[in-house]
């Protein structure tokens, strides 16, 4: 998958693919780290807007959890 990852949600059988920057938040989120201190690092490791770089992570909780994958109360 090169940077990227493949998430599988064993009770549905579901398939993610992220891309880069999903991988990286998903790997951040894994290690415990909470929305604002992933979404730090995150703007040291990407050339990207703030503000762009909050709404793609809002945007991609918000997907994975709607679908069950990951709990939104991390923030």
């Amino acid at each position: 998958m090169g940077e990227g990852a493949v998430l599988v949600h064993l009770r549905t059988n579901r398939i993610y693919n992220l891309n880069r920057t999903g991988a990286a938040v998903w790997r951040l989120l894994e290690q415990g780290r909470d929305l604002d201190e992933a979404e730090a690092e995150l703007l040291q490791r990407f050339d990207v807007e703030a503000g762009e770089l909050r709404a793609d992570v809002a945007r991609l909780v918000r997907e994975l959890s709607a679908a069950g994958v990951l709990d939104d109360g991390s923030r």
